[in-house]
Parts: C-alpha cells; sequence; structure tokens
C-alpha cells in the first residue's frame, strides 16, 4: 500500500462530533435503554420513510424475524425471496418455520422482477403467503410490477430496504414513492449497520401505515410484554379495587424477543438521520465519477444496470466484471487491490447456494442469480471519499487487470 495514502474499504461509517455530542448526552440521562429518545427517533424516521409508524429494533435482522412473527406466517406458508441478498431475508422466514422459495434475479443489477417473481410463483405452489422484494445496492425494485401481481394473486409484500434508505421510485402517476412509505406493500424493514448510509453501531427499524401492526411489533420487540391497561387479561390481578391499574403491572400476552434499540444507538441514528441528504448527494456524486472513469474500461468493468425509474441512495458501489475476458480470477484482483490499499467484497454469495439451504430445499437452479455473482465486485464507497480517492481505485484497478504489480 503507498504510504502517503489512507487505507479505502468498501464502506466505512461517517461520525462528527454532532453524532458523538447526541451519544454523550444520552450517558448522562436517566436512559440508556428505553426513554424518550427511542420514540424521537421513531417519529423522524417515519417522516423520512412517509410511513405513519417506525418501530425501532436491535438490527435489520432482527427486523426481517419480527416481521415473519406480526404476519403469523405458519409451517406451511411460503415465502417467496430473492436469492440475492443476505443471509437474514431468508433465515426470517425459516425462524417461524415458514418454507422459502427462492428467486431469481436480474443478472445486470441483482434485482428481483416481474418477470422472475412470476417464474418463481409457477412453481411455489398455492401456499405463498408473501414475497420479500429486496432492493440491492441502493437500487428499488420494479415496485409497481410486482405490486400489480401480489395484488392479483393476493399475497403481501414486505420490503428488504436495508439497502435503500433514502431512495425513491417513480409512482403509476408520476409521483416520487419514498421507499419505506409502504405505498405498494405492507411492511419494510431498514438495517443501520455502520457501512450503511445512516448508522446507528447495530439498529434496525420496522415501518407501517397499520397501526394494529405497529402496536404488535413494539410487544413482540420486548419479549411480548405489555404496560397497557387495554392488553390486560388477568382483570383480577391487574386492577386494585378501585379499577385503577396496578403500578407494577405488566402481562406477556404472546413470546416475544429481546429485540429493542438502545437509547444510545437511536440517538446516534436521530443524528444521523439529520444529515441524510447530505450522505445522499455525496454518494451520488461519487457514484458519477465512479461512471464517468469506469466508462473507458466497458465493457470489462462496468456499473449494474441503472433502474430507470429509481432515484437510488447508493449504499455500495458494485461493478460487474468479465473475469473470463479479463483473465484474472476475483480472488487475484481483490488481493491486488488489497496491496494497493483498496478495500473491495463481494455481495452477496446466492442464498441458494448455502449448504443450509441446499440440504433444506436440494440443488436449484437460478442462472440470473449466478450470473451476477460470478461478475460482482464491491468498490469503496463512503461519505469521507473524494473524487481523488475515486481515481486512484480507477486507477489502480486497471493496473492489477494489466498485471502490474
Amino acid at each position: 500500500m503507498p504510504p502517503d495514502r489512507p487505507f479505502l474499504p468498501y464502506g466505512r461509517h461517517y461520525i462528527d462530533d454532532e453524532d458523538i455530542d447526541s451519544v454523550t448526552q444520552v450517558l448522562r440521562s436517566d436512559f440508556l435503554t428505553t426513554g424518550p429518545v427511542i420514540e424521537e427517533f421513531e417519529k423522524e424516521f417515519a417522516e423520512v420513510t412517509g410511513a405513519r409508524y417506525a418501530v425501532a429494533v436491535s438490527s435489520g435482522s432482527a427486523a426481517l424475524h419480527l416481521v415473519t412473527l406480526v404476519m403469523d406466517l405458519k409451517p406451511k406458508d411460503v415465502v417467496v425471496v430473492p436469492s440475492t441478498t443476505f443471509l437474514s431475508t431468508a433465515n426470517a422466514v425459516q425462524y417461524v418455520g415458514a418454507k422459502v422459495f427462492f428467486a431469481d434475479v436480474d443478472p445486470e443489477n441483482g434485482l428481483l422482477t416481474a418477470n422472475t417473481l412470476e417464474q418463481a410463483l409457477m412453481n411455489a405452489g398455492d401456499r405463498v403467503r408473501a414475497v420479500f422484494p429486496v432492493h440491492i445496492n441502493g437500487q428499488t425494485v420494479d415496485m409497481n410490477a410486482i405490486a400489480k401481481i401480489a395484488r392479483a394473486k393476493g399475497f403481501d409484500l414486505v420490503e428488504d430496504a436495508c439497502h435503500a434508505i433514502g431512495a425513491t421510485y417513480v409512482g403509476p402517476e408520476g409521483s416520487h414513492v419514498p421507499v419505506g412509505s409502504n405505498a405498494n406493500s405492507r411492511l419494510s424493514t431498514f438495517s443501520f449497520h455502520p457501512v450503511k448510509t445512516v448508522a446507528m453501531g447495530e439498529g434496525g427499524a420496522i415501518t407501517t401505515n397499520d397501526d394494529q401492526l405497529a402496536e404488535r411489533l413494539k410487544i413482540l420487540r420486548n419479549v411480548g410484554m405489555t404496560r397497557a391497561p387495554g392488553d390486560f387479561k388477568l382483570i383480577s390481578q391487574a386492577f386494585d379495587a378501585s379499577g385503577e391499574p396496578n403500578p407494577w403491572y405488566y402481562e406477556m400476552i404472546e413470546l416475544g424477543y429481546n429485540f429493542r434499540a438502545s437509547a444510545l444507538h437511536c440517538s446516534l441514528g436521530l443524528s444521523q438521520l439529520k444529515k441524510l441528504s447530505l450522505f445522499l448527494k455525496k454518494r451520488s456524486a461519487l457514484m458519477e465519477h465512479y461512471k464517468m472513469r469506469l466508462e473507458p474500461l466497458g465493457p470489462l468493468v462496468r456499473p449494474i444496470a441503472a433502474m430507470l425509474d429509481c432515484k437510488p441512495a447508493w449504499h455500495l458501489c458494485a461493478v460487474l466484471i468479465d473475469f473470463d475476458l479479463v483473465e484474472i480470477t476475483r480472488a487475484n484482483l481483490m488481493q491486488g487491490l488489497l496491496s494497493r490499499g483498496v478495500g473491495t467484497q463481494v455481495h452477496y454469495i446466492p442464498v441458494h447456494r448455502q449448504p443450509y439451504y441446499r440440504n433444506l430445499y436440494g440443488e436449484i437452479s437460478l442462472p440470473g442469480s449466478d450470473t451476477y455473482y460470478n461478475r460482482i465486485l464491491s468498490l469503496p464507497l463512503f461519505h469521507t471519499m473524494t473524487h481523488d480517492d475515486v481515481d486512484y481505485v480507477v486507477d489502480s484497478l486497471v493496473k492489477v487487470l494489466e498485471g502490474q504489480q
């Protein structure tokens, strides 16, 4: 690695003094977990996404798990999940005993399409309860086309939006629909892992426009416990002789989990949300510079295909590389870039290839997902990068491809 250049990871969080001060205030407060900052974050996140309700949780994986619980998925139910995603999208379905049916994706951008969904539905049987479209890299699936199929066939949509906070897509009448507003879906899930655009360390959220779902999600994230008198079942224990609820009383009304987000995490998330538009603008500018610099390398190296009706919120800089034509393996390319101080990653190994799912469902042919995986590589993209950093990444890429050490 050149001694005069800092290492460039594929992703990195950005924390400023305002973020640090927000967490410090919580450390000096009466609440390190629960408390008013949780509700403040949820209110702000609902406004950002355009949803009626937001429920903060401990991670994006916890958000997906809670979604499968609140939907009351049963062991014979089927959920269609694109294979190009992180493990948690499929795992959440398995947690509740339902069946995952893997769908193929567009090999040019890794996204579920109306055609690949229709192909999956032809083979998934008549027990399909839901489809979990996944917004990858910051781009959205064609939610209008997917929703049209969902309405015709009568299943629910849950958006895995862990890559796409701040993204929008064009609605049927030309309006810009924010991801998480649930204009076409029942629920949406988000992640605030450090490499995401908004970082909480660990954290997640679920948005919905259904007040009953929102209230139940809050109970499920809190080990199934409620302190709301209206929910109490054991009246003689819950209330005193005058009919007032006993001040210590609570009830567990169903089996839940400890998936709460702490006040520390939510205070950081609240501070980060204030910078979301700045984050999105910077990432968009960096991606435009990448696109310009990569253009001479096509077709050997090129950005993923753009969704025309989407205004992306770039989470990753994903490029497609024809490793047969460049005559270098992906592992050797990654090692060569690493030696020059450039970190890269692969997002993702198709979930249907994982040993657990191969043992469970057998060999599955998903050529789009496999083709995307075989060519994909994530280059550095984070808020403090400069155009000079992008130039260095692309120049390093060219030199490694040319066999220079």
